[in-house]
């Protein structure tokens, strides 16, 4: 593979890279000007997200007949896909699948590292090594912090370099979901993202989700941010430095029913116990932060009510009927704003009209 002179240049160690600030990091995991592996949300830039959003939308259309979905199959027929998860995932799993499927992709997986060498004493970098020796991309979803970072540095090295795409990273990013997220604002205020209020809501320190989400808010002018959460689980320093730095409003507060009579968007989240080292989500009352029907009578007429799901008891069940609620939505905008994410790194986004 021919990397552009900024890829070639400089060769540092893992542990001189890792240390790298982010945009330093990126020319690294791009080839001939494009993204080539995705790993953070900072690569996306509005230019490029309305790029996929509109090959996203194409890509909807098109596929609506046999005809254009037999030549959107057609598209990818040659390439080959790995699904790593080494961390539980049904949604973005079966997003990652279908949208490969969608353009043709042949896939294989890995669900369970049990069933992998790994058990025999295999480090996860040869393991993944491995996998490259099969296919032409890797989607992988690790607990690791860094892990999938560090397997793109790897296979960037090598003589036989594959896309790497993150499907989460630790409690690092999560960036085709803050794509997928930012898809759903798009199609929701019909293409004006600008000028908008968020609200995120919940379990904002170990939320990868909004934590990406809030990068690629710099993206859009005039956008304001508020934070909801227990104090347990304010959202962490490195964002709002980041917001500061990119003059982004945002306010943190625990009184949820004060912001959302003027948000545009209210992202809800779960509480993220599965990461509790000490058992600190015990004890915390998380019930003030539910969204509950009688809410409904206070946010605005155009607001949306998001979610990354899987979802507790932080929705009730009796919101989904209403036309706000667009987390279904947006469950299914994942599949088509990865399957564009796809198409732009195999470059053959040109080719889906």
């Amino acid at each position: 593979m021919q990397r552009t002179q900024a890829m070639t240049s400089v060769q540092p160690d893992w542990e001189t890279f890792h240390k790298m600030g982010t945009s330093q990091k990126i020319p690294y995991f791009s080839k001939d000007n494009r993204l080539y592996d995705c790993l953070f949300a900072q690569q996306l830039n509005r230019e490029l997200l309305e790029h996929l959003f509109r090959t996203a939308d194409t890509l909807r259309s098109v596929t609506r007949t046999k005809d254009g979905a037999d030549h959107v199959s057609s598209l990818l027929s040659d390439k080959r896909a790995m699904l790593y998860f080494a961390q539980p995932s049904t949604r973005t799993f079966m997003s990652f699948l279908n949208a490969a499927h969608v353009l043709g992709i042949k896939t294989s997986e890995i669900r369970d590292t049990s069933t992998s060498s790994e058990v025999k004493g295999e480090t996860p970098e040869d393991t993944v090594r491995t996998f490259s020796s099969y296919v032409d991309m890797i989607i992988m979803r690790h607990p690791a912090p860094g892990f999938v970072e560090k397997t793109a540095w790897l296979m960037n090295r090598t003589g036989r370099p594959v896309p790497i795409v993150s499907g989460g990273s630790g409690k690092d990013q999560h960036p085709t979901q803050a794509l997928l997220d930012t898809y759903t604002l798009y199609r929701s205020f019909n293409g004006e993202v600008d000028n908008k209020h968020i609200v995120m809501v919940g379990d904002l320190k170990r939320g990868r989700t909004v934590r990406s989400l809030s990068y690629l808010m710099k993206n859009y002018r005039n956008v304001s941010l508020s934070f909801v959460s227990p104090k347990e689980f304010r959202m962490e320093a490195d964002i709002l430095d980041f917001l500061r730095r990119h003059n982004i409003p945002f306010t943190e507060t625990e009184d949820f029913a004060g912001v959302m009579k003027t948000a545009d968007a209210i992202y809800m989240t779960r509480i993220q116990d599965e990461h509790d080292k000490s058992g600190e989500s015990k004890g915390v009352d998380y019930s003030p932060f539910y969204f509950r029907k009688e809410h409904l009578d206070i946010i605005k007429k155009t607001c949306v009510i998001m979610h990354p799901l899987p979802r507790r008891h932080e929705i009730e069940v009796t919101v989904d009927e209403d036309p706000r609620a667009v987390f279904w939505r947006q469950e299914r905008n994942g599949m088509w704003a990865r399957a564009a994410l796809m198409a732009y790194i195999f470059g053959v986004d040109g080719k889906i009209a």
